[in-house]
């Protein structure tokens, strides 16, 4: 049987998407999402934790969050954990866990004293949901 491999998040934007256009034509955003938990400790003082998630989103979901995401902005992001090796430029290995997007779904308001995209959801309107298509060589059958 396979496994299950799925993420829910519900966080801040920590910047704006970087975006970049591979060789291939591939588009790839990476950004940051915070998410914060909050508890007592047994003083009774409420602390809150802050965990830093890296999103990569790629192709359409790419260029909608170019488009559309800005620091700050509140999201709702679903996807898959994964992690990568890499060499740094001391030519050490390096890991990285990210999240690999399938969904994008923008909640909230925009920041204060931020502007709306051209074709972006007004505050007021519902959420606006973006998904990420199976490549075709993904599909399951």
């Amino acid at each position: 049987m396979a496994g299950v491999n799925k993420v829910i998040l519900i966080g801040n934007l920590g910047k704006d998407p970087e975006v970049r256009h591979l060789e291939g034509g591939s588009t790839v955003a990476n950004f940051t999402l915070a998410t914060n938990e909050y508890y007592r400790d047994k003083q009774g003082t409420r602390i809150e934790r802050t965990e830093w998630h890296n999103i990569a989103a790629w192709r359409g979901l790419a260029e909608m969050a170019e488009k559309f995401l800005k620091k700050g902005q509140q999201v709702y992001v679903e996807g898959k954990i994964r992690t990568r090796q890499y060499q740094d430029k001391d030519n050490q290995t390096r890991y990285i866990t990210e999240i690999i997007a399938d969904e994008i779904t923008m909640l909230g308001s925009r920041p204060h004293g931020q502007e709306a995209a051209a074709g972006a959801p007004a505050a007021a309107e519902a959420p606006q949901t973006f998904r990420q298509e199976p490549e075709l060589d993904q599909l399951p059958f």
